[in-house]
């Protein structure tokens, strides 16, 4: 982790990663909607990721990824083991910030609830 120049913090690669490699499994913390009314007006409103009708909370590095339409990782909802599961979208390089689209599709150009910086 590190401070970029655009997003405030962010996270880099250590190494080199080709494109399908697991980066990390971060174990989650699901959120029920119920719980959600009551935290949806809270900083952790940046920090969610969709799970089913409920929210997720990525733990580890999992929730300091930053966006870009132009992402170089993906991320996919591991319900089995309660992980979000986050790989190599293209190969990545040793010190290369690792971004992911927040839309979840790594293709997806919706806009966001942010302004994109890009």
């Amino acid at each position: 982790m590190s401070n970029t120049k655009k997003y405030g913090r962010g996270i880099y690669a250590t190494g080199s990663f080709k494109k399908g490699d697991l980066l990390e499994s971060a174990p989650i913390i699901v959120v029920s909607k119920n719980e959600w009314e009551q935290m949806r007006t809270s900083i952790l409103k940046n920090y969610v990721f969709r799970w089913g009708e409920d929210k997720a909370i990525a733990l580890g590095y999992g929730c300091l990824y930053n966006h870009s339409f132009s992402p170089n990782a993906r991320y996919i909802s591991n319900k089995k083991n309660l992980t979000i599961d986050f790989y190599a979208y293209k190969d990545i390089e040793a010190g290369e910030e690792i971004l992911i689209n927040y839309n979840g599709d790594p293709e997806d150009q919706s806009s966001l609830w942010f302004k994109v910086i890009d």
